[in-house]
Parts: C-alpha cells; structure tokens; sequence
C-alpha cells in the first residue's frame, strides 16, 4: 500500500475541505507514490519524533499540528522545523498533517473534550457558514430514479445525521431542439412537451465537481437543465468548538476539580468566578479566545479553552467561567483519536502512536 492509498483512507474518515483556509494541511513533505513501511502517530512532527519513526521503520508521519506552517524559504536546518523536515527528506519519511480539518469535524478535537467532561447534547460552538449549496435539476419523470441515486452515490442530500435527502416536484417542461442537436426525444425545429421532475439536493461546496458529474453521467438529455445556489445556512455539523449539559450541575470549584482530573493537569487559569452553578459548557480545543463570544451568546456557563490573554478573562463578563488549560493539553489526547481511526483501517503494517513529549510549556510547581 502506498502513502497516497493511506491518505485517501484519512480523508475518506476526515473532511480535510472543512479545514480553515489559513492552515497548512495534508501531505507537508514525502513522495505519495512511495509504500508504507509503517505509520507513526503524533501530536507535532518534532525532530525527535523523525528519530523515533526512523527507529522504528514508519516511513509515514500523521500528525496534528503542520511542522510546515508559514512559507519555507530555505531548508539549512537553521530551526527546529527545518531540521524536522530536513530528516525526513533524508531518511525518506513522509508527513502528513490533519489539524482545523480535525478541529471542525464534528466527531474530532471537540467532541473528544466534551467526551472527557461528560458533556452531552453536543452543538457546533461557531458553524462553518458559506459551504453549502443547493443543486435543482430537471428530470424526465420515468428517469428522475436514476439520476437521484447518482446524486446519492455521489454524496448530495446529506445533513447531519441523515443521508439521501432530496425534494421533488412534479411540472410540465418544453424544449425546442435546434439544428447541431441530437435530442434524446422530439425532432428538429418542433418544440417538445415533456412530464419532467425538479429533483433539490443539499450538498457541502467541495462536492460539488463529483455531485455534477455523476447527475450527468445519469441523465438522458445532452443538455442538462440544472440550477446550484450558494446558502447561507450555517452547517451546524462542522465547526469550530461545541457545547453541551453536564449530567448534573455542579460548583464552579468542583467544576475545575473535574476538569483537573479528567485533563491531568496541575493549574487552571480562570476567570473571576460568578456564584452560578455550572450545567452548560463550552469547549474550543487550542487556542480559543476566538470563541467566547459565542458561548457567551449560547449562554454557556463555562467556557474550557487554551492560550487565554490578560485583557480576554474581562470579556466574560461575570457572566461566564472562563477556564485556561492550555494548548497542548486541550488537545493532549488528538493522537489517541487519530491513533484509533488509522487502526481500524490498516492491519498491514504497523500504525504505531509516538511515545515522544513534544508540549513545549513545562511548570514549575
């Protein structure tokens, strides 16, 4: 099995379309076509995590943050990266990378803290906005079967937790073909009545080129009559963060007892506490101050999150706990995800979770 074929099982599981523009990810360094000797799993592609892929025959790094993240100008091994990268080349290790697309997804790094705390009921924090359209496509009634099973093979219609969605309605259609045509029904220059179906599906954007061709493909007409609308529905299945109920409302102080245990963690930063007892909280794995005003609005009561700064604790307003965990360890346990998907999927070499340290905060207790 090549690298390529182990990547197209990753995106298969992982949408890397819904990863953040601004971000750096997929196949950072390594030829695609090489095979895979083993997998290694890690946190951040460091250079002692290359040392370990290399002492253990993993010609294939997945991790989550990019090693790769602002423009590379020059490879001399001048910095951390550069020598991370630089190894890899040498010792022919390839790197891959998942990161926002694993923070918006809504099963990944949110969802995992959430699982942890025991929150339930999860919702999407901050939903990815302007990626769905909507496909209306005009289909002679006796084909309208066909075509809506291609668009279903070929991943329209799904929403949530629900797949093969589509509305149809029934009208009468007209056409004229004219001459360089080759009609499907009807003659030259005489227009045609037809009993014609409009079948609507929803569709995430990056679907779109497959979702066209296979309405295509299945189609009787040369010209399909077809319609895509861009929405501005948020899609409330992708996105950064998530909030939910704890089971049982408790205290703030046993609220951050919970969150030490659960995390591991020794020290807490947090805001002024409030008196109100703790049922919804909000999450945003990383750095997430970008997301206070959303748990803010969907009046959540604590809110759990990474790389907090001075002036962000007043924008709580008294109104919500605002709890620093820090970056690395809101995440600590990305690996373990990433770790159990490419297990399931691969039993022909050996997927191998790195045992290396690679957070970068240390404390003085």
């Amino acid at each position: 099995m090549t690298i390529k074929d182990v990547i197209s099982k990753i995106e298969k599981r992982i949408n890397i379309a819904q990863a953040e523009d601004y971000d750096n990810i997929g196949l950072l360094c390594g030829l695609p076509d090489r095979n895979v000797s083993g997998v290694l799993v890690c946190h951040d592609a460091l250079e002692n995590v290359v040392d370990e892929a290399i002492l253990k025959n993993c010609n294939l790094i997945v991790c989550f943050h990019p090693i790769i993240f602002s423009g590379l100008k020059s490879l001399t091994g001048k910095n951390y990266v550069e020598r991370a990268v630089l190894k890899a080349l040498e010792n022919k290790i390839a790197i891959y990378a998942i990161h926002t697309a694993w923070d918006n997804d809504f099963f990944g790094v949110n969802a995992g803290i959430c699982n942890i705390l025991g929150v339930k009921n999860l919702k999407i924090l901050q939903p990815k906005k302007n990626n769905l359209k909507q496909l209306n496509v005009y289909v002679p009634q006796e084909y309208s079967e066909n075509v809506r099973e291609a668009l279903f093979a070929a991943k329209a219609g799904n929403i949530g937790f629900y797949d093969e969605c589509s509305f149809t309605t029934k009208g009468a259609g007209t056409f004229r073909p004219i001459e360089g045509s080759v009609p499907f029904s009807g003659e030259q220059n005489i227009r045609e009545n037809a009993d014609e179906v409009m079948i609507s599906v929803i569709f995430e954007a990056f679907k779109q080129h497959q979702i066209v061709s296979a309405m295509k493909n299945a189609h009787p007409y040369e010209e399909v009559a077809h319609q895509i609308i861009s929405l501005d529905n948020e899609n409330h299945y992708s996105g950064l963060g998530m909030y939910g109920e704890l089971e049982t409302e408790m205290d703030e102080v046993d609220f951050l007892k919970l969150v030490k245990q659960k995390f591991n963690i020794e020290i807490i930063k947090h805001s002024e506490f409030t008196g109100k007892k703790i049922k919804r909280v909000g999450v945003l794995g990383g750095s997430g101050a970008s997301g206070i005003k959303s748990a803010l609005l969907n009046k959540c009561d604590a809110y759990l999150t990474g790389d907090l700064k001075y002036h962000d604790y007043f924008s709580a307003e008294s109104k919500m706990l605002l709890c620093d965990i820090g970056h690395y360890e809101s995440e600590q346990f990305v690996s373990e995800q990433l770790f159990e998907i490419l297990s399931q999927n691969f039993s022909t070499f050996a997927v191998l979770k790195s045992s290396e340290k690679t957070n970068p905060v240390n404390y003085f207790i």
